[in-house]
């Protein structure tokens, strides 16, 4: 198994706590590798919305040797864990600056197949109220993305950081997080699109034969065989 690990900030509390835990749960008694990064330090820097992306092409972008490192750790791996704490009840500005980075993989631009058998993990906590929003935020990308099973995991934690957080709080949120390691073990190699990811892709492909304002999207849906029959989930495998 391999398992790529974002977290949307370097410090290291509540939230980063349950992500170890759900690492730590996934990783024993298997081989696994790890990719792990943390933003802001390892990742690439605002986006400046110069479309490169999207119309030349993701190598074009200005900070591409960075994004597409952590994009070839994605598509490599069979889980993919984003974590955020929660900032004004949103997830980090740094993390969403990452997103924007990959948004012509959106499924309306160019969505890479391997993301249609991944299981992505969204983890936020939150002292009051707002983790949830917070998950919800980063699994709309990865829908996006065509990734087909999504958890969240989402916590108030009463507490400025993990220590402070109540016992019975604690031991509440590590048996949750152990039990959905414990789910996505059963269910890697096993994902696969629901009706809504199936049907999003078919509009997209709708709009992209009749695309006249992007070539390079277009381009990319006709190799790959989606602008007549072709589904991203039935062939699997590194693309270029």
């Amino acid at each position: 198994m391999t398992i790529t690990i974002i977290h949307g900030q370097q410090h290291k509390g509540s939230t980063y706590h349950i992500t170890e835990i759900l690492k730590e749960r996934l990783t024993e008694g298997s081989e696994t590798v790890v990719h792990e990064y943390f933003m802001p330090k390892d990742t690439p820097e605002y986006c400046v919305g110069c479309f490169r992306c999207i119309l030349k092409g993701e190598e074009n972008c200005y900070q591409s040797e960075k994004a597409l490192k952590i994009l070839d750790s994605m598509l490599m791996s069979d889980v993919i864990i984003f974590d955020s704490p929660t900032y004004c009840i949103e997830m980090t500005g740094q993390l969403k600056t990452l997103f924007d980075h990959y948004g012509y993989m959106w499924m309306p631009h160019r969505p890479r197949k391997e993301m249609f058998s991944k299981i992505g993990v969204a983890i936020s906590t939150a002292a009051g109220s707002g983790a949830r929003n917070v998950t919800k935020s980063m699994a709309r990308q990865m829908f996006w993305w065509g990734v087909p099973r999504i958890y969240r995991l989402s916590f108030n934690v009463n507490a400025s950081c993990w220590d402070d957080v109540p016992e019975k709080k604690r031991e509440r949120i590590i048996k949750r997080t152990q039990e959905t390691a414990d789910s996505i073990k059963k269910k890697i190699g096993r994902a696969k699109p629901g009706f809504k990811t199936r049907l999003m892709f078919n509009v997209m492909r709708k709009i992209q034969q009749s695309n006249t304002w992007n070539m390079t999207d277009r381009d990319y849906w006709e190799k790959n065989g989606w602008l007549k029959k072709d589904r991203p989930w039935k062939k699997q495998g590194r693309q270029s």
